[in-house]
């Protein structure tokens, strides 16, 4: 078995915390948010913990939450917990000695993957949610419509929260190798019939052909190709289901943004290693590789060098083959979660990580393998895209 990168993975033990709020708190904005999930709150730091500095570890935060569920814990007297300064510890000084933690990791410039094991609408919703991320402007939602008949798409019963609390537009681009939506007309069929087109407004990018975006730091492409109307919005939340890919090995974020926001003509682009805008088939597998996170890394750059773009991950129904094939390989592995990051490379190797750590993983091991598909964060790593290390929150244990 391939040898993977060594990572800093950090898993921060949170036990009830989700939703919790306290008089610091800063509120989002609501007004798109589903009633069921009520006014939920960003938890900001207090002054006395912004002035501390990172001067809290996972241990601390595991000792407060162990002394608040009255579990054993280490002589913690002396220990300086009362964040909000009430004279007492409570589970809103639990909450900021989370934030407190997060900023340190921020601060140390390593991105945070979140993580939660329930894959629901509640769940993709506080996954969203743990980002603390507000797109600007209008925002697009980019997913995968899924080949027929019986791809593994995400259903709109699970991302229809999340895409209303944004107020997206849904948006693909058609495919350039056949299939029931390689045209407009008929990719909008696909999209109505799958169920996309109830829960929100529908538009195929390249409708009308492509826009071209510049390839800085690039060693294949100069330039990438996407829908002539990507530019239309300001903000784009990247739903994508990660699995297998028969080409690239697998597919998560960083393909749903380069191919997945590629037009017809980009696709074939980034497939022929920047040879050709009509004809996918025949290029070197590593420049294929390669450009995707090229055309990915353009497409970040352009969305104000990726703060206007953010990033959730399932890992659902995890075929060896993409939701681009009609007719899937059954999976032979267990469901695994939801993630979500502001960074498509964390958030992929996490989700690699998380394959190669599973009993059962070894048949999508076996397609990641097979297709050199690591090489893709390798190369998304070296140009500046986003870290293949991160550091993993768990929502919900």
């Amino acid at each position: 078995m391939k040898k993977i990168k060594s990572l800093l993975a950090v898993t921060v033990m949170l036990t009830a915390m989700t939703g919790c709020s306290n008089p610091y708190q800063e509120q989002i904005s609501t007004e798109n948010l589903d009633a069921k999930y009520g006014n939920h709150e960003i938890i900001s730091l207090s002054a006395a913990a912004a002035e501390s500095g990172s001067k809290y570890t996972v241990e601390d935060l595991r000792n407060l939450q162990d002394f608040l569920l009255v579990r054993e814990t280490p002589d913690l007297s002396g220990k300086d917990y009362d964040l909000n300064n009430d004279d007492r510890w409570d589970v809103f000084d639990l909450c900021l000695m989370r934030c407190e933690l997060l900023r340190s990791m921020v601060n140390d410039g390593i991105p945070i993957v979140y993580m939660t094991k329930d894959i629901s609408s509640e769940g993709l919703m506080n996954a969203y949610l743990a980002l603390e991320w507000n797109p600007s402007g209008n925002t697009a939602v980019k997913l995968s419509t899924g080949e027929p008949p019986a791809s593994n798409y995400l259903r709109p019963e699970l991302i229809k929260d999340v895409v209303q609390y944004v107020d997206g537009t849904i948006v693909e681009c058609n495919t350039a190798y056949g299939g029931s939506r390689s045209t407009t007309a008929m990719h909008y069929q696909v999209a109505e019939d799958h169920g996309f087109t109830e829960i929100a407004d529908f538009q195929i990018l390249d409708k009308n052909g492509s826009m071209t975006l510049p390839v800085e730091g690039g060693s294949v492409l100069t330039e990438n190709y996407v829908g002539a109307t990507f530019a239309d919005y300001d903000s784009y939340l990247i739903l994508s289901h990660f699995k297998g890919h028969a080409m690239a090995g697998y597919g998560g974020a960083v393909k749903n943004i380069s191919i997945g926001l590629g037009s017809s003509q980009g696709k074939s682009w980034i497939h022929s290693g920047g040879k050709s805008l009509t004809n996918p088939w025949g290029g070197q597998q590593d420049a294929f590789l390669e450009s995707m996170a090229e055309a990915g890394k353009s497409v970040s750059d352009h969305l104000d060098n990726g703060k206007n773009i953010a990033y959730v991950n399932v890992m659902n129904r995890l075929s060896v083959d993409c939701d681009c094939d009609g007719n899937p390989a059954e999976p032979d592995m267990h469901d695994i979660g939801i993630l979500s990051s502001t960074d498509p490379v964390a958030l992929d190797q996490a989700c690699i990580d998380l394959v190669y750590s599973a009993e059962d993983g070894a048949a999508l091991i076996k397609r990641i393998e097979s297709r050199n598909g690591l090489h893709t964060l390798e190369h998304a790593d070296e140009i500046g895209l986003g870290s293949r290390q991160y550091q993993l929150v768990m929502l919900d244990e």
